[in-house]
């Protein structure tokens, strides 16, 4: 990683870290090197930040976030920030336009080695709803690299630091909770996947008296 590249990671986790104070908290096997999926609820173009700023530096180094292109390709700042410090896998969201399909780009991604973070509801949750239904996208990555571990993320308080409309952060506690990880079952249909990583993402997502009324 280039200095200034090293730099600006640095300044954006200790940042993260100094307005939430976020931990991670690992549920059955911590963290490892092995290749891995992590996938999280939607609620903040902040979310994979977080999620980065907990993972160990030789892991952060290797984990890769999947973001959408429009947004982070929108200003030169965004660009540098996703392209050159978190080295974001970018998702053309304009079917009409891309001249790749989705599934290919991350499994790329996947094949040169990179863990991956993703959102399988595709688009942030701004409903009461504790979670989106997920896209099939989680399903066709799992199917095509089925040796790799999927590991359930879900992300605290963060949409209450980051209030959609509002540009400065409100210093708040967030955590960061991984579940066990998982994989595809032979011959398991997409919809019985589907249900389980969602079940499996709610086991560890927010207590009652953490949910805003």
């Amino acid at each position: 990683m280039k200095p200034a590249r090293r730099l600006a990671a640095a300044a954006i986790v200790l940042f993260a870290r100094a307005i939430t104070a976020v931990r991670g908290n690992w549920a059955g096997e911590g963290p490892s090197l092995k290749q891995r999926i992590y996938f999280a609820n939607h609620a903040s173009h902040g979310d994979f930040i977080l999620i980065w700023a907990v993972l160990p530096p030789r892991l952060r180094s290797r984990t890769r976030p999947v973001a959408a292109a429009d947004y982070w390709l929108k200003t030169p700042l965004r660009r540098f920030i996703g392209c050159e410090v978190f080295d974001a896998v970018l998702i053309d969201r304009d079917r009409d336009r891309r001249e790749r399909d989705p599934v290919e780009v991350m499994v790329g991604a996947l094949d040169q080695g990179a863990s991956l973070i993703v959102f399988p509801e595709g688009t942030r949750n701004e409903t009461d709803q504790k979670l989106l239904p997920f896209k099939s996208g989680l399903y066709h990555l799992a199917k095509a690299r089925p040796g790799v571990e999927l590991v359930p993320v879900w992300i605290h308080n963060l949409n209450r630091v980051m209030p959609k409309g509002e540009f400065v952060p409100i210093p708040l506690i967030c955590k960061v909770s991984f579940a066990p990880p998982m994989h595809l079952e032979a011959a398991e249909a997409k919809e019985d996947f589907l249900a389980r990583a969602r079940l499996a993402l709610l086991s560890v997502g927010p207590h009652p008296e953490e949910v805003s009324p």
